[in-house]
């Protein structure tokens, strides 16, 4: 089912998750014992990433398959431009389509080191999302939003401006990077309606569970962090160690969550890292635990 189509549907704020494909065949039991625990919250949808940094992490549609057909998730995995070559695109359109799988998140992707861009004819997924709309007209297309602006991008009313256009280029909702200050993504949603845009973006969500995991967030993922917001993260560290950075993460995320839903977001994307308890405490403390 197309995301935009069941977001219509409901009647309440919906969760949604993010997950990595396994990187190894023994981390396969794990994986799918925290989907099972994960289904329990009943996510609206599960997105299928690439990888972090640009690696590229086997069996993304495989995944997302077996996700849809053995468990009844509806899906989207991720489709990069640093992942598939123009001349695969087609053919790896028509695979996801045959697997019964209706939705796919264009994004450019990671360059990993040494992967010159320019030797990739799609640069931009604006271009992705253009042509995907033109190969398989069907599906439906998300794409990435970034409240804080994206780190390449000049301006956040320029980077706000290329949202637009990627939506205008046929995409039909957004996912946005983790942001730690809700006002920036009700800003970024003002703009877009004030530029006659009120196709859906779905805020996301990162429990933090360890001040390393911030700390390589904030590294790979350019994610401004407030000052506040760090100090109590390092102070919560001082005080307990990671066991008192988790339960401040679950706190902090679930009044975060909580703020977002009351203030109108359609719903909340949640990056579980393929862990499922913090999450599930996170949509406990939320009241949205079925």
């Amino acid at each position: 089912m197309r995301i935009p189509d069941c977001i219509g549907s409901l009647d309440r704020p919906f969760v949604s998750i993010e997950l990595l494909p396994p990187r190894r065949e023994g981390e396969l039991a794990g994986f799918w014992q925290t989907v099972e625990r994960l289904k329990t919250m009943k996510p609206l949808f599960a997105a299928v990433t690439c990888g972090a940094g640009g690696s590229g992490a086997v069996g993304t549609l495989a995944v997302a398959r077996d996700l849809a057909e053995g468990h009844g998730f509806t899906v989207m995995p991720h489709l990069t431009c640093v992942h598939t070559m123009p001349g695969e695109l087609a053919g790896y359109l028509a695979e996801i389509r045959a697997c019964g799988i209706r939705n796919v998140l264009a994004v450019r992707g990671d360059f990993p080191a040494g992967m010159e861009q320019g030797g990739r004819a799609l640069g931009h997924a604006s271009e992705l999302v253009a042509r995907v709309r033109e190969l398989a007209p069907d599906l439906c297309i998300g794409v990435a939003a970034y409240p804080d602006g994206h780190p390449d991008s000049p301006s956040l009313a320029e980077d706000i401006g290329f949202l637009k256009y990627k939506l205008d280029q046929g995409a039909d909702f957004g996912v946005t990077q983790l942001f730690f200050d809700n006002r920036r993504y009700f800003d970024m949603v003002d703009r877009l309606a004030a530029m006659g845009c009120a196709k859906p973006v779905i805020p996301s969500i990162l429990p933090i569970r360890s001040l390393g995991q911030i700390r390589r967030v904030m590294e790979l993922c350019d994610a401004p962090v407030p000052g506040k917001t760090l100090a109590a993260i390092e102070a919560a560290h001082d005080r307990g160690g990671d066991d008192a950075v988790r339960e401040y993460g679950v706190g902090m995320a679930a009044a975060q969550l909580t703020d977002l839903l009351e203030r109108g977001a359609p719903g909340v994307h949640l990056y579980p890292f393929n862990r499922a308890e913090m999450c599930l405490e996170v949509v406990r403390r939320a009241g949205l635990l079925p």
